[in-house]
């Protein structure tokens, strides 16, 4: 298989205008002949199955969820990059796109990362519009602040719950359009299959998560904007829900599944303090404005942090890093981290941790003041962990938060599967091997407000398709395949829990694909992965009927499908055989210890293409193209 990008003709900072100016266009009265299928209700999912309503499209939206509103896009604290230069510090599109592809390590397409760095302006616009309450300074300017890899301050901002007051505007656009009638609401609803017909995506199945039922769902384009899969970890930032199914289910219908290796821990996460957590939290990157970064300089020093004096501490991220500092990207700051801690040089009880400490910034700035911009992540720490972060330093460490593979997608957003647009977190396409903060929002957003809109109208003008009914031949054969799967693991009823088997499974993936990567134990992992998932298939017990709300059952499922994602990944990074963002393979680095790239074997894209469940799969690879940024090795120093 040949990849198209299908990237437009032209300059780069005029390839969008040209694709807007000379794409096919869906008239009015035809746009209500239309429905669209919209799965997922987060940023990305809302905010296209608003705005597609709006333009007089029918559309079906479909919510895991018992409501949009707890889409995990409300998780995300620190705030939305924009262009806009309100400080007059030096920033620009051109600025965002270069500190975009650079934070990536050069292994994101140039087309779309300056699209991305083009719209960001018009986001802002948008919901400011829909009045999300962004900060402001005192003359009534939108405030900003910095994030890591930027030398200027692009982050617009909601205090830490920046995500959440982005979430309730989209929201508020897709009730108004449900209200309206233009917007079917399916709450508490799981994709379990794609429907193709005639080879283009022409349909879901879906389960009814309270009743069991298996439903079909028809429509003329299906958008799959369902997050990331960083659940495959276990333990994770994740909301519980979130999970890669939805995805998996295209993955083996067609679509190619893009960089599945590159996974982003984050650096400022509350650490582990128990070997029951279910979950990990998230400690906002806007953190690291005002607080230093440190560890005792001695190893198994276990002094109280306050016994500490400064000339025994490590700022190490300062000390590494003078130009960046504390807001280096995420994978350095990850990676620098746990090397300390492998030093002996970790905090707290478990060792597993470094201290984020605002004892200057207050000094310097006031306690009110650090409070007007981190009040909430304060309280949230101290209901966490019982301890004060305007007294004593927070404890933080490493954890999953973010995933930059995923289905790969072309300019147009659109899968190897025609008919099938994949948006926000779901694709690939927009960070290269390490996304920068606060650029998460931006993506999802920009995909569904501004470029979906075009592209989803050029798709359809060129391809009319006569009406599909649900009780098509290709329903039923997906609606069989998902009932056969059910069925299969109520069958087993061996003596293991499905917790179990995550818990092993996500061990083993944070073991051999989490911070550093290393040739042996990734060969090791794909044998033990495939021993774990032969041993679920044989020894998994799920109680209760598939007709009811089964929760054992849903997440069965969903740790299935987790198993072979594990594999896969495992293999991508052994086959990616260089250093690259988040990718770091402990036998390619530099002499001082940072990512050793490969650009003249790796300078591609590694899409993978399934070829039956006991058959390893294909490796497709498209080129990058740099026409106007250099490649160079990257520095924070």
């Amino acid at each position: 298989m040949i990849l198209n990008s299908r990237i437009p003709e032209g300059p780069l900072a005029e390839k969008w205008e040209q694709f807007k100016d000379h794409c096919r266009l869906v008239s009015p009265n035809n746009k209500r002949k239309h429905t669209i299928l919209v799965v997922g209700t987060g940023l990305a999912g809302a905010s296209a199955a608003a705005t597609l309503a709006e333009l007089g499209y029918r559309v079906k939206s479909f919510c895991i969820q018992d409501s949009p509103r707890r889409a995990h896009s409300i998780a995300a604290q620190g705030g939305i990059n924009a262009t806009k230069n309100y400080p007059n510090d030096g920033d620009s599109v051109w600025r965002l796109f270069h500190d975009t592809v650079k934070g990536g390590d050069y292994r994101s397409r140039e087309a779309n990362v300056y699209r991305l760095a083009q719209i960001s302006s018009q986001i802002i616009d948008q919901c400011v519009a829909q009045g999300v309450p962004f900060a402001r300074e005192y003359g009534g300017l939108l405030a900003n602040r910095s994030f890591g890899g930027a030398q200027v301050s692009r982050t617009f901002y909601a205090q830490g719950q920046t995500g959440q007051q982005l979430l309730l505007g989209a929201y508020s656009a897709l009730m108004r359009m449900a209200a309206a009638g233009q917007v079917e609401l399916f709450p508490r609803r799981e994709m379990l299959d794609l429907v193709a017909v005639e080879g283009r995506a022409r349909g879901i199945i879906t389960r009814n998560l309270l009743t069991g039922e298996l439903e079909h769902h028809a429509g003329d384009a299906v958008l799959l904007c369902t997050g990331g899969y960083g659940n495959v970890f276990y333990l994770s930032t994740n909301g519980q829900n979130s999970n890669v199914t939805a995805a998996w289910r295209c993955y083996k219908r067609g679509a190619l599944f893009a960089n599945p290796c590159y996974t982003q821990i984050h650096p400022t996460c509350i650490p582990v303090a128990s070997g029951y957590q279910s979950k990990l939290t998230l400690m906002s990157e806007s953190l690291r404005n005002d607080g230093r970064v440190w560890v005792p300089q001695q190893p198994g020093d276990a002094r109280s942090p306050s016994q500490i004096p400064e000339a025994e501490r490590d700022y190490y991220l300062e000390r590494r890093y003078p130009s960046f500092g504390n807001l280096v990207p995420r994978d350095v700051a990850s990676r620098n981290a746990k090397q300390v801690v492998d030093e002996g040089r970790g905090v707290g009880a478990t060792g597993l941790a470094v201290y984020l400490d605002f004892r200057d910034a207050i000094a310097q700035q006031g306690q009110a003041a650090i409070a007007q911009r981190y009040d909430n992540l304060f309280q949230m720490y101290q209901r966490i962990t019982g301890e004060n972060p305007y007294e004593v330093p927070m404890r933080i460490y490493p954890a999953v938060h973010y995933t930059m593979g995923g289905l790969w997608v072309d300019y147009h957003l659109m899968s190897t599967v025609p008919g099938l647009f994949v948006l926000g977190e779901a694709n690939f396409s927009d960070h290269g091997a390490n996304r920068l903060g606060a650029s998460a929002l931006m993506q999802g957003l920009a995909d569904g407000y501004f470029i979906i809109p075009y592209t989803l109208g050029d798709y359809l003008a060129q391809n009319p398709a006569a009406l599909v009914e649900t009780d098509a031949e290709a329903f039923a054969e997906a609606e069989a395949t998902a009932k056969a799967r059910l069925l299969k693991l109520l069958s087993i009823q061996g003596d293991k829990t499905v917790m179990e088997f995550h818990r092993e499974l996500g061990q083993l993936v944070w073991d051999a694909v989490g911070i550093s990567r290393e040739q042996p134990h990734l060969e090791q992992a794909i044998q033990n992965i495939r021993a774990l998932r032969a041993d679920f298939w044989e020894n998994l017990r799920v109680p209760g009927s598939p007709d009811t709300l089964n929760k054992n059952l849903e997440l069965a499922g969903r740790v299935a499908d987790f198993m072979e994602l594990g594999e896969l990944m495992a293999r991508d990074a052994l086959t990616r055989a260089e250093s690259c963002g988040c990718h770091f393979r402990e036998e390619y680095q530099t002499s001082d210890g940072e990512a050793l790239r490969r650009d003249d074997a790796f300078s591609h894209v590694a899409a993978w293409q399934y070829e039956g469940d006991e058959r390893t799969p294909t490796r497709q690879p498209e080129e990058l193209l740099f026409e106007n940024v250099q490649l160079t090795q990257r520095s924070y120093r």
